[in-house]
């Protein structure tokens, strides 16, 4: 895990440096280099999220809990994770107002998601109290 950590900082830098250079001359290309930099590194990581992802199931099916909310949780993050890499993407090509706008979308997404898991929280809650 330490020597991918080494690798994707390493590949990091050397675009980081690369998109430096070529962002004086040539503005459209050093975003075309970030943006296909954070896709390589997603890419990287796609095998480490889903054996992730693997855990998480599995130890929620031995924990015996309800599939469909472990789905919302795990769709939650990834819209969380999503929206923060198209944000800092658009904060790349100088985009502030749309990497907001990204994000906004995330935090309303979630928050419809996860309105079912309040409900059955609430209605848990409320069940519990005597009366």
């Amino acid at each position: 895990m330490s020597i991918d950590m080494i690798q994707i900082v390493g590949f990091g830098l050397i675009s980081a440096f690369l998109a430096m250079i070529l962002k004086e001359q040539k503005p459209a290309f050093a975003f075309l280099l970030t943006l296909f930099v954070g896709a390589m590194i997603f890419l990287f990581l796609l095998d480490h999220i889903v054996m992730a992802f693997q855990l998480v199931e599995t130890l929620a099916t031995h924990a015996n809990i309800n599939m469909v909310y472990l789905q919302t949780m795990l769709k939650i993050i990834g819209i969380a994770y999503i929206a923060e890499f198209g944000a800092q993407i658009a904060r790349d090509a100088d985009q502030g107002a749309i990497a907001q706008k990204i994000e906004l979308a995330g935090k309303v997404l979630i928050v419809v998601m996860a309105i079912p898991i309040f409900n059955v929280l609430i209605e848990t809650v409320i069940s519990l109290i005597p009366g």
